[in-house]
C-alpha cells in the first residue's frame, strides 16, 4: 500500500477519535501469516524453527520491558588452560526491546550508575548521564497488534560468548567465527513460561591452531561449541536485598546511588542470595514456602555420583541453623531436563583434557542480589590427582593381590569429592572463600583444605583424618547471617550485627581471596591448602611426612604392569606436597595481622606477626633447602627410565638438563627455587624494611637476607657427592632468587639499596672463600663471575619503572581519585582471574 493513503488513514481515524495501529504495522504481514506451516513453541518470548530456510524466528510480545539475558557454552572446548567448559556460564545483563521505525533494538539498562528517589525526573536525568548500551538491531518482520516477529538468526550465530578473544588471549591461535558451518541448533530451541532458551552450533577456524586447542579438539583448525542465549523473566517482587559486611563472608552486588542523600556513602553494597522464605515467619524454626533444590548432572559416573550428593547435602544443616526446615535438597536432575534452563540450580560432572580446577557460578538479578540460578562445574579430573597423591603416601602396590582389596586411595578422593561438592555450591549460595577456616579447626569448607596426613605408629602416612565430613561453624554463620529471616519486630541490622558479633566471641575468623592469593600476601591466617593453626608446625608435620613417604618410594607406588617410567608421575606430587605450606609459611615473614575491621566494632585492626614466629618461619623455610631435605631416594634416581612409546613426556613432569633420561637434580632446583622466590618476594621484602621502624625487635630485611646466605653458603661442604650437588644447586637457586628481587623494577628504593648492598657482601665472600676441591672452585668461581657481570652491567638510572604516582586533585579530588581507585581494584580483580585461570593447581577447584 503507498504511503499517502497510509498517512491520510491514519489521520482520519485520528480525527474519529480512534488509535491507530502503527503504520510498520499495517504495512507488515501479521504473525500467522508470516509464520503459516511454522510450529510455534508458546513460552515467555515465542519462537518458530524454520527447517527449510534454517532461520530461527523470535516473537517479541512486549517491548520496554525488563529482562534478562543470559549467555553460557552447553558444549565447550573441553581445554582448562583455555576455560571454554562446558556448561560455563557468562554474564547477564538486564536488557529490553525497543521500536524506532522498523528497527527493534536490544538495549542494555546501565545498573552500574542508579537512583534511589521518588523523583521521576532525577531518575531519568541519572539514566541519560551514563551510556546504555545496544546489543543487537533486529528488522520487524511481521506484527500482529503489539507483537513483533522478527529474525532472530544471526543474532544467534555469533560470538555471543567471546571465544575469539579468549582464544587470542591464550595465545591459541587467530580464529574466527565459520559462518557457512554455523547455524542453530534446533533441539535446543526451546519456549517456557518463565523463560526461552536459543541455542546455536558455533565452528571456528584457523589456519596455526594452537597447542591446547590440540590437545581437546577433534580437529584443531576448526572445531565447534554450542552457545545460549537463555531470555530469562526477571524476578517477580518480594525479595529483599541484604545489606553486605565485609566480615560476613559474602560476594556483593555493588552500584552507584546518587539518590542518597549528601553524605551518605553513595555506593550501595548488598550480597548475593537465593529467595528462601519462611510459611511462618515468626517461627524459630519453619518450613519454606519454596526450597531451594539442587540438581546433580546424571552424567556423573558412580561412585562420585554419591559423593557430590552427600557433600552438596551438607548445606541442608546450615539452613537448619538459620530456622529453615527442609529447606535445601539435591536430586539427581530429571530425564530430558536441561541443566542450562535457569530453572534448575545444576551441578554437572565435566570433563577436560588435563587436570584443572572447579567453580561455582550463578545467574544473579543484577538489580537485586537474587540468585536466579545456581551452576556448578566440577573438574572431573582432579579426583584422580587426588587418587595419585595418596599413591605417592601409601606406596600401597606391595603384591597383585593388594590391588583388589579395600581401596584407601578411593577413599581418600571421595571424601575430598564430597569437600569439593559442598565448596562449589556454597559459591552459589553467595558465598566467598574463607581462607582462615582451617585457624579455627576446619571451620568451612569454603576454605582449601590439605589432605590432613599423619605419621602413624610405624612411621607411616595415616590417611584416616584425611578431610572433614560436614558442615563447618563458619559456615552456619554465614548462611545465618544471608539467609535469617527476623521476625517483624527484630531490627534486621541489629540481628546481622549480632550473627557476626557471635562468630567474634567464637573466635571465627574470615580471610578471603585478594588477602590470601597473591605471592606478597601477609595475613598470617589466609592460607591455601593449608591445615592447623600453627603454620610452621603444619610445615615441619608436612615435611616429615614428605620424608617418610619418600623413604618409601618404589614400584610400589604403581600398578604391577605399568611402565617404571610413571613413577615419576606419583613422585611429582610427592616430592613436591609442601609447596603450598612453605608459601603459607613464608607470608609470617614480614607478615601483618589484620581482619575486616569495623569502626565501632570491637576487632584487633592491625598487628604484626611476632618476632619469634617469624624468625622460626624462616628457620623452617631454610629446613626444607638443605641437602637432607631435597635429596630423591636411590629408588627415584635409579629405577625411573626415559618414556616408553606411547607415554610421551609432558608437563606433569620435573624438567631436567640430562635429555630423555630422568634428571635427579633438577627437582632439588625446582624445590629450592620455589622457597627462595616466596622469601625473597619484593612486596615481603619492603615490609621486613618497614616493619623495624616501628619495632626493632623484629625482624629486617638485612637479618633475613644474612641468614638465608649463612645457611646456605656458609654451611659446611657434605662428604656425600650426591648432597654436597644438592647443596650447589641450593647456592645457585638463592643466587637466581637475589638476582630476580634486584632486578624488579617496582621495588621500593630501600629494598633496591640494601639488596644490592647484600649482593656485594656475598661478591666479596665469594672472592675471598675459593673452595679447595676442583668442584666447589668452578662452582665459585662462576658465581663470583655471574656476581660481578650483574653488579657491572649498565644501569642508565635510579629510577625503576614504577613510582607512586599523586592522586588526582582536580576539581576538588575525590571524584576523580575514587574513580581511579575502582579502575585499579577492578583491574586487579581481573588480573587475579587471569593468573587464577592459568594456575593448574593452584585455581578455585579445589
Amino acid at each position: 500500500m503507498p504511503y499517502r493513503p497510509l498517512l491520510l488513514l491514519s489521520l482520519l481515524l485520528s480525527f474519529l477519535g480512534l488509535t491507530p495501529l502503527p503504520l510498520l504495522a499495517q504495512a507488515l504481514p501479521t504473525i500467522e501469516a508470516k509464520t503459516k506451516g511454522l510450529t510455534r513453541q508458546e513460552g515467555y518470548f515465542p519462537i518458530y524453527w524454520d527447517q527449510d530456510s534454517g532461520k530461527v524466528w523470535l516473537e517479541i510480545p512486549h517491548l520496554k520491558e525488563d529482562f534478562l539475558y543470559v549467555v553460557s557454552l552447553p558444549a565447550g572446548l573441553g581445554s582448562n588452560d583455555i576455560g571454554l567448559d562446558r556448561g560455563q556460564l557468562g554474564g547477564q545483563r538486564v536488557v529490553r526491546f525497543e521500536q524506532a521505525g522498523p528497527k527493534v533494538l536490544l538495549i542494555q539498562a546501565n545498573l552500574r550508575y542508579r537512583a534511589t528517589t521518588t523523583n521521576p525526573a532525577e531518575a531519568q536525568a541519572i539514566r541519560d548521564a551514563f551510556a546504555e548500551s545496544v546489543l543487537w538491531g533486529f528488522t520487524a518482520q511481521a506484527q500482529t497488534g503489539e507483537r513483533i516477529l522478527v529474525d532472530a538468526t544471526e543474532f544467534l550465530v555469533r560470538d555471543a560468548h567471546g571465544i575469539i578473544p579468549r582464544l587470542k588471549q591464550a595465545k591459541q591461535g587467530t580464529y574466527k567465527l565459520e559462518a557457512s558451518r554455523s547455524a542453530p541448533f534446533p533441539e535446543m530451541l526451546k519456549a517456557f513460561p518463565q523463560n526461552t532458551e536459543l541455542e546455536a552450533r558455533l565452528t571456528f577456524t584457523s589456519d596455526e591452531p594452537g597447542n591446547y586447542v590440540r590437545e581437546a579438539a577433534a580437529d584443531a583448525t576448526s572445531f565447534s561449541v554450542r552457545v545460549r542465549h537463555s531470555l530469562v523473566k526477571l524476578p517477580p517482587p518480594g525479595f529483599t536485598p541484604r545489606v553486605f559486611d565485609p566480615r560476613a563472608g559474602y560476594f556483593d552486588l555493588s552500584y552507584v546511588d546518587f539518590g542518597v542523600p549528601i553524605g551518605v556513602p553513595k555506593e550501595r553494597h548488598f550480597i548475593t542470595r537465593h529467595r528462601l522464605i519462611k510459611k511462618n515467619p515468626t517461627a524459630a524454626i519453619s518450613d519454606v514456602v519454596k526450597p531451594i533444590v539442587y540438581y546433580l548432572d546424571p552424567g556423573t559416573p558412580e561412585p562420585v555420583r554419591t559423593a557430590l550428593l552427600e557433600g552438596a547435602r551438607w548445606w541442608a544443616d546450615a539452613f537448619l541453623a538459620a530456622g529453615f526446615k527442609d529447606a535445601f535438597r539435591v536430586e539427581m536432575l530429571p530425564a530430558g531436563a536441561d541443566p542450562q534452563d535457569v530453572r534448575y540450580n545444576t551441578i554437572q560432572w565435566v570433563s577436560r583434557a588435563t587436570r584443572g580446577w572447579s567453580y561455582g557460578s550463578s545467574v544473579t538479578d543484577p538489580r537485586t542480589g537474587e540468585i536466579i540460578k545456581g551452576h556448578v562445574t566440577l573438574g572431573s579430573l582432579r579426583v584422580r590427582q587426588d587418587y595419585l597423591i595418596a599413591e605417592g603416601l601409601l606406596a600401597p602396590y606391595t603384591s597383585p593381590a593388594r590391588s583388589a582389596q579395600q581401596d584407601p586411595m578411593l577413599a581418600l578422593s571421595l571424601a575430598r569429592t564430597r569437600q569439593l561438592s559442598a565448596h562449589e555450591v556454597g559459591h552459589t549460595l553467595g558465598l566467598a572463600h574463607n581462607f582462615a577456616a582451617s585457624l579455627n579447626n576446619r571451620a568451612s569448607v569454603m576454605d582449601y583444605p590439605s589432605p590432613y596426613v599423619t605419621l602413624g605408629p610405624e612411621g607411616r602416612p595415616s590417611l584416616k583424618d584425611a578431610y572433614a565430613q560436614g558442615i563447618g561453624a563458619w559456615d552456619k554463620i554465614a548462611i545465618r547471617y544471608g539467609y535469617t529471616q527476623f521476625p517483624p519486630e527484630v531490627d534486621e541490622k541489629a540481628g546481622l550485627d549480632s550473627i557476626l558479633a557471635e562468630a567474634q566471641r567464637q573466635g571465627l575468623r574470615y580471610i578471603t581471596d585478594a588477602d590470601s592469593r597473591p605471592q606478597g600476601a601477609a595475613n598470617p591466617y589466609g592460607h591455601l591448602w593449608d591445615n592447623g593453626a600453627d603454620v610452621v608446625a603444619s610445615l615441619q608435620r608436612e615435611m616429615a611426612v614428605r620424608q617418610a613417604a619418600l623413604a618409601r618410594f618404589g614400584p610400589a607406588v604403581i600398578r604391577q604392569g605399568e611402565p617404571l617410567a610413571v613413577l615419576e608421575e606419583v613422585l611429582v606430587p610427592l616430592y613436591l606436597g609442601h609447596r603450598y605450606q612453605v608459601e603459607n609459611t613464608a607470608k609470617l615473614l614480614g607478615g601483618l595481622d589484620y581482619s575486616y575491621a569495623l569502626r565501632g566494632v570491637n576487632q584487633q585492626a592491625t598487628r604484626p606477626v611476632a618476632a619469634t614466629t617469624q624468625r622460626k618461619a624462616l628457620e623452617e623455610l631454610l629446613a626444607t633447602v638443605t641437602p637432607a631435605a631435597l635429596r630423591l631416594p636411590r629408588s627415584a634416581r635409579t629405577l625411573i627410565p626415559p618414556r616408553p612409546p606411547g607415554y610421551p613426556r609432558h608437563r606433569e613432569l620435573f624438567d631436567g638438563y640430562t635429555g630423555l633420561t630422568f634428571d635427579a637434580y633438577a627437582p632439588a632446583q625446582t624445590a629450592a627455587g620455589m622457597v627462595f622466590s616466596a622469601i625473597a618476594q619484593p612486596q615481603r621484602a619492603a615490609r621486613l624494611v618497614y616493619q623495624t621502624d616501628l619495632d626493632r625487635t623484629l625482624p629486617g630485611l638485612p637479618q633475613v637476607l644474612d641468614r638465608v646466605t649463612a645457611r646456605v653458603w656458609q654451611a659446611p661442604i657434605p662428604a656425600d657427592a650426591y648432597d654436597a650437588s644438592l647443596q650447589r644447586v641450593s647456592q645457585q637457586a638463592w643466587m637466581n632468587a637475589l638476582f630476580d628481587l634486584a632486578s624488579y623494577r617496582q621495588n621500593a628504593p630501600a629494598v633496591r639499596a640494601l639488596v644490592y648492598a647484600h649482593l656485594h657482601s656475598l661478591d666479596d665472600w665469594l672472592a675471598h672463600h675459593p673452595g679447595k676441591d676442583r668442584t666447589t672452585q668452578a662452582h665459585r668461581t662462576l658465581a663470583h663471575e655471574d656476581l660481578d657481570r650483574f653488579l657491572a652491567r649498565d644501569y642508565t638510572t635510579a629510577k625503576g619503572d614504577f613510582e607512586p604516582t599523586t592522586p588526582p586533585g582536580a576539581p576538588i579530588g575525590e571524584t576523580l581519585a575514587s574513580h581511579a581507585e575502582d579502575w585499579l581494584q577492578r583491574r586487579y580483580r581481573r588480573e587475579v582471574l587471569l593468573e587464577h585461570l592459568a594456575a593448574q593447581d593452584e585455581v578455585c577447584g579445589y
